[in-house]
């Protein structure tokens, strides 16, 4: 691969120096500083037992439902820069993201409501285009946009469009387990979806007038299919997460912590696409930190993962599935990297921001 043009780009350090009295970009990059801030501001104000399971969805029993069946609810805003991007757009992203939020608790995505912020002086045109895209994503997902909101701020005052979506899901009785974090066991194999990196370097492409031989699209994408096949195929899920933002390093930390094991890796067999690798090279970015919005870790007794990945093969949006790496007790806390050279690495959580409003 080579980059046929370049215009002007800058890399700043991504670790910033950040003012503990104001926000940061990097706040919002899914990393250590986001965590940070739902440490040290959300939690202490709203924690709670659902909160505090760290999960991508509210999981919640009310009263009157089905004995053994339960709801996932969760929300989601959307703020990518540009709105339209080499394989989709802010539209069926804002749809995908939440009704993968409710996929990752093992919920069938049910219904949405999306809220628009638009900014004076949008071309309409460009409106119909993500309304377009979020209404087949709503429909691919077998989803219904039920409810929502617009407003309209000052010119300069917005970014275009600016989305938030929630839904419900409905976790079967027949799910056996919670799907969690909480979950995880040592020894589980950790299967991640398929390539590593395409969304954030898709959107890089196009926010830095990047142009590569072969063009590289986002992996946005609708993940219930693949998890209502591993779901019906009777496999153990003791943990799923989708992989946006801080990429696979982040989330795997996040779940590493929470559990005090080690999640230890095998960099010969983390998938990234040859075009995507080339780009991080020369942009000095790491695929293990870059976002995703289509691809899935899923955590698995080591006894069934022959078995998970035979399903997921079978479903298009995973049949690059791969078992990157295992679960193990020490050192806790940990990710660990084994090269392929036989050495191995820490790999920390993202400590600043890669790319920031990527999703």
């Amino acid at each position: 691969m080579t980059i046929k043009a370049m215009t002007e780009f800058n890399l700043s350090c991504p670790v910033p120096k950040v003012a503990d009295d104001r926000i940061v970009l990097a706040h919002g990059g899914g990393g250590r500083l986001t965590h940070q801030l739902i440490e040290k501001i959300f939690l202490p104000a709203f924690g709670n037992p659902v909160l505090e399971s760290r999960h991508d969805g509210a999981v919640l029993t009310p009263a009157g439902l089905r004995t053994g069946s339960q709801l996932a609810f969760t929300t989601d805003s959307f703020v990518v820069r540009p709105l339209i991007f080499p394989g989709g757009d802010i539209g069926d992203l804002a749809v995908n993201g939440t009704v993968n939020d409710l996929a990752m608790c093992g919920a069938r995505p049910l219904y949405l409501s999306a809220g628009f912020i638009l900014e004076e002086g949008l071309d309409m045109e460009t409106l119909r285009i993500v309304v377009s895209s979020m209404q087949k994503a709503a429909a691919d997902g077998g989803v219904q946009l039920v409810t929502g909101d617009t407003k309209v701020v000052d010119k300069g005052k917005g970014d275009g469009i600016f989305v938030n979506t929630s839904g419900i899901g409905l976790i079967d009785v027949n799910v056996k387990g919670t799907i969690g974090p909480a979950a995880v066991q040592v020894g589980d194999a950790v299967i991640v979806s398929g390539d590593l990196g395409r969304h954030g370097i898709a959107i890089l492409s196009v926010r830095e007038g990047l142009e590569f031989e072969s063009p590289i699209l986002s992996d946005t994408a609708c993940l219930w299919p693949a998890v209502e096949a591993l779901l019906n195929a009777g496999i153990e899920i003791h943990c799923l997460r989708d992989l946006t933002r801080g990429g696979l390093a982040t989330t795997l930390n996040e779940i590493a912590g929470d559990r005090n094991v080690c999640i230890k890796l095998n960099e010969a067999l983390i998938p990234v696409q040859e075009t995507v690798q080339s780009a991080c090279e020369i942009l000095g970015l790491d695929p293990l930190y870059v976002a995703n919005e289509g691809r899935f870790a899923v955590f698995v007794p080591a006894a069934q993962t022959d078995a998970a990945l035979k399903v997921m093969e079978k479903i298009a949006v995973s049949e690059g599935s791969v078992c990157v790496g295992r679960v193990e007790e020490r050192p806790g806390r940990t990710v660990l990297l084994q090269s392929r050279i036989g050495g191995n690495r820490v790999v920390d959580m993202l400590s600043g921001e890669q790319l920031p409003r990527i999703c």
